[in-house]
Formats: structure tokens, sequence, C-alpha cells
């Protein structure tokens, strides 16, 4: 008689495939920058006192939500996905670990040095060490000889933008520049968060809604990519300090975002709810573009119109919505479980879209309730991913349902 096999340490566990180890570092990075946000936002509203930061915290934010809680996520997703866009053998953990625990340990320093001056720096050194790594695993598999490898080639260049960005924070700590900084937040955002999130839709949701929806026509037009090329420029312009002239490309880059989330069929995928979110998700990037449109439009003739209410349309809306729902599938469907959406994750899916809104009224309503809808939108935020890390997370340490390996 067969023994059956001796259950498998945790640690071993994660190692089994990339996205556990890299969802379960995002989601433990997701919930420590925002709890520090919660704080600094509390105090602000004197529900609670002051914090002494080494960074200012317009700064701390846009470094940890920016450089630290996307990327776990991406890599996750790209160290899988990637190699099957190639045609190549998964990636084994010999590739990949060693990047891990260096992004694992650099963050951890980095966030004590959020409290404690000195540690930053440092931690910031060692997270750089695990992009390189990392980009020169993924940078093998992208260059692959491949007829369809676009979004494959795309993505990479958005990653390189990533390091570009986080390099540029070290400068910007060590002499407190504020240009710098102003470097790295555009270019974070503009030149490696947007393109990867769009790219990553460009070739998924046509894939998943052809699976689903029936009958189907894949629109996947590579003209469309101008959108990333107008992302490109918004970020150049910003950082040049010209950002009331990126309505130019922004409200072309919204039509190309409109029309397609129109083709590919947004009514129809709200039938299956783990699809449906993934396109709505989407169509957050079209409404903050048009946002930033009108917004620069408006500035143009000296009129201020809607703060951060833009940025956060695509930065909660867009990218806090595909992440959610493209992390549960993937979580999903690499756990051995059924491909649906069950009735926690489709309550707190609803509740990430009532908190875009939120945030965004905190920016475009009557100042007096700002700040009250401010600690609404990061507590509600807070909570919302942390029941969904309890929800999702003990996946990526224990085995597949199926007994399948990965």
């Amino acid at each position: 008689m067969a023994m059956a096999e001796a259950p498998r340490p945790p640690g071993m566990m994660l190692l089994r495939a990339p996205h556990r180890a890299m969802f379960l570092g995002g989601c433990a990075m997701l919930l420590a920058s925002f709890a520090l946000w919660a704080v600094e936002i509390a105090a602000r509203a004197g529900v609670a006192g002051g914090v002494s930061w080494t960074l200012p915290p317009a700064w701390m934010h846009a470094l940890l939500v920016l450089g630290g809680v996307f990327p776990f996520f991406i890599f996750g997703f790209l160290l899988t996905a990637m190699p099957r866009w190639q045609g190549v053998p998964d990636l084994v953990a010999r590739d990949w670990s060693h990047a891990w625990y260096l992004l694992a340990a650099g963050w951890s320093v980095a966030l004590a040095g959020m409290l404690q001056s000195g540690l930053l720096v440092a931690g910031l050194v060692v997270v750089l060490a695990g992009w390189v790594s990392l980009l020169r695993v993924l940078g093998r598999v992208a260059l692959h000889q491949n007829p369809d490898r676009l979004h494959a080639l795309l993505t990479f260049a958005a990653l390189i933008g990533g390091s570009v960005a986080l390099g540029a924070w070290l400068p910007a700590i060590v002499m407190q520049d504020a240009g710098w900084a102003r470097f790295a937040t555009q270019a974070g955002l503009w030149w490696f968060l947007l393109p990867v999130f769009f790219t990553v839709c460009h070739r998924m949701l046509p894939f998943f809604s052809s699976n689903v929806i029936k009958p189907y026509v894949v629109v996947r037009p590579r003209w469309a990519f101008a959108l990333v090329g107008a992302s490109v420029a918004h970020g150049a312009l910003a950082i040049g300090g010209h950002e009331a002239l990126a309505w130019i490309v922004d409200l072309p880059a919204a039509g190309i975002a409109a029309w397609l989330s129109y083709k590919w069929r947004l009514v129809a995928a709200l039938k299956v709810a783990l699809l449906g979110m993934l396109h709505v998700g989407f169509a957050w990037l079209g409404i903050g573009l048009v946002l930033f449109a009108i917004q620069g439009v408006a500035a143009t003739f000296d009129v201020h119109l809607f703060g951060l209410a833009p940025l956060h349309a695509i930065g909660l809306g867009y990218f806090g919505s595909v992440l959610l729902a493209m992390v549960s599938r993937v979580t999903l469907g690499h756990s051995g479980r059924a491909l649906k959406a069950d009735r926690l994750t489709v309550a707190l899916f609803a509740a990430l879209q009532c908190v875009t809104l939120i945030r965004i009224a905190a920016d475009i309503g009557p100042t007096a309730f700002s700040s009250t809808l401010m600690m609404v939108s990061v507590a509600a935020w807070c909570l919302i991913f942390s029941a969904w890390a309890i929800r999702y997370a003990p996946s990526y340490w224990r085995a597949r349902v199926d007994g399948k390996p990965g």
C-alpha cells in the first residue's frame, strides 16, 4: 500500500509556485501600508495623535503603494502568466525565490524605516536588488522568440520603468528633494503601473470573456496600445511640470478605454460575477482619464477642479478593482477551485466600488466633509482587504484541493 504524502511545511508550500509567495507578500504589504496611512489620516482629523514619520506623509504613501503594494501582485502574476504567454516552461523556485526573499526583507526594513531614521534607504537598496533579479528572469522570458510577444515585451518595458521610479526614491529620500519625489511618483504611476495593468487587461479580458460569453468575438487591436504611449507622455509632462497639458493625450486615451470596454462587452460580462468584476474595474480607467482630461482643460483657464479625484478613480477604482478581481481569479484557479466568486468576494468588490466613490467625493465635495470622507474611505479599504486576505491568503501556504502540483 502506498503511503500518503506527508504534509509540507507552509514555507515549502509558498515556494511551489511564484504566485503563492508574491501574493502573500502583497497581502502583507497592502495591509501594513494602508494601516500606516490610516494612522496618518486619523491624526490629520484629530482622532489620533500625530506620528513623526521619516518622510513627508504623501511621499510615504506614494512610495509604499506604487513601489511596494502593487509590484508584489504584478510579479506574482507575471512570473506565473508570462511563461505561458511565451510558450516556455513554467518558472521554478530557484528562478525567483531569492528575489522574493530580497523584496520581503527589504520592505520589512523599509516599513520600519518610516518610523526609524537610517533604515529606509538600506531597505530600498535591498528591494532594488530584488527588482533587478526579477528583471533578469522576466527579461529572458519576454525576449524569447515568439510571434506574439508584444504583451510580454510591453510589460517587461513597464517593469524597467518601475525600477527607474523606485530608484528615484533614493535621491529623493537622501536629499529630501521634492523634484525627485515627483519624478518617482509620476513615473511609478504612468510609466509602470498603468502600462502593466492595461497590457494585462488587453491580453486577458478578451480571453477570459471568450470562455464565458457565447458567441464572442475577440477584439484585441494593437493600435489600442496608443493608450500606453499616452500614459508615458502624461508621465513625462507631469514630471516636467506641464501636467495641465496632459489632457491632449488623456482625452484620446479615455476614448480608447471606453471603446474597448464596449467592444469587450461589459454588460454581458456582468452576468458572471468574477468576469464582471474585471470589466467593471477596467471601466474605471476610462472614467479616471476623462476626469484627468477635464481637470487639465479647466486648468488651462486657471480653474482648478477635482483635486486628487482623477488619481483615485484610477488608483482605487481601476488598479484596486482589477487587483481584487484578478488575484482572486488566479488564486482560485491555481488552488484547484472553481472559477466562481463567492458571496463574500462579490460583497467586498461592491464595497470597494463604494469606497472609490466616497474617496472621489472627498475631493470634489464640500471641504467641510473631506476629512470625514477620507477617514471613512481608508478605514473601509483596510477592512475590505483584511477580509479579502483572510479569505484568500490561506491558499498560498496550503496544498491545492485537487492534489495537482503548483
